[in-house]
């Protein structure tokens, strides 16, 4: 049974997801702000924390950056909850390392059919091994690159990513491969997805190393 964290400040939101996710018998926990998350967590792992942006104190991106610094956390999903005028907030989530997001008002079967897609993702695996590159080495127990000998920590999206593009240097993976090759076809997202995964990715290994195929996709560069 997975175990889910509802992070929001709003009361009328927090029962509303937790009465329908309980119906679909996952184990729910909840925290009223970023402070009580955080602790929440330290108590009891969750598979998936569903993150609301916009709370005092810590908001969600703060939060988010907290889980992905410690390494214990690195497999722990997180969904940010967002309003739908905030595209700044779903750039900046999916930056602080995020995984997908949902936007409110929030309609229960969407957000079902959501959670099942994300967490379906904690069973992925790439199909093909990636071979090993005289720069990178893939590390798939820690979701972790070794370049150059330093080990450099890649959140879970990011690692299967690269892993992909890695599977076949030179090659180039257009944008809908890659989507169901990293994010499944039971979830949509978006081009500016991929886009901030790579720029991320491009910051840690060198933007030499994965090159944009105007208007077709990614290939990373031997």
């Amino acid at each position: 049974m997975f175990n889910i964290l509802i992070a929001d400040d709003d009361d009328d939101i927090r029962e509303l997801v937790k009465y329908n996710l309980e119906k679909e018998g996952y184990c729910v926990q909840i925290a009223v702000d970023g402070v009580d998350c955080i602790e929440k967590i330290r108590l009891k792992k969750p598979d998936l924390i569903l993150l609301d942006v916009m709370m005092p104190g810590m908001d969600g991106i703060e939060v988010c950056e907290n889980i992905k610094s410690d390494e214990s956390l690195n497999d722990v999903l997180i969904c940010f909850l967002t309003a739908r005028s905030e595209d700044y907030s779903q750039i900046a989530g999916l930056e602080a390392g995020g995984d997908d997001y949902v936007t409110k008002p929030i309609k229960p079967k969407v957000l079902l059919s959501r959670i099942s897609a994300i967490l379906r993702r904690k069973e992925f695996k790439p199909i093909v091994a990636p071979p090993i590159s005289e720069e990178l080495k893939i590390n798939r127990e820690k979701y972790l690159i070794e370049k150059n000998g330093q080990e450099i920590q890649l959140p879970r999206k990011e690692f299967e990513l690269l892993a992909l593009l890695m599977s076949r240097p030179n090659f180039v993976f257009k944008r809908e491969i890659i989507l169901e090759k990293v994010w499944g076809t039971d979830i949509i997202v978006g081009d500016r997805t991929i886009d901030v995964h790579i720029r991320k990715l491009r910051g840690k290994i060198g933007e030499d190393k994965i090159n944009t195929v105007k208007g077709i996709g990614y290939k990373f560069c031997d």
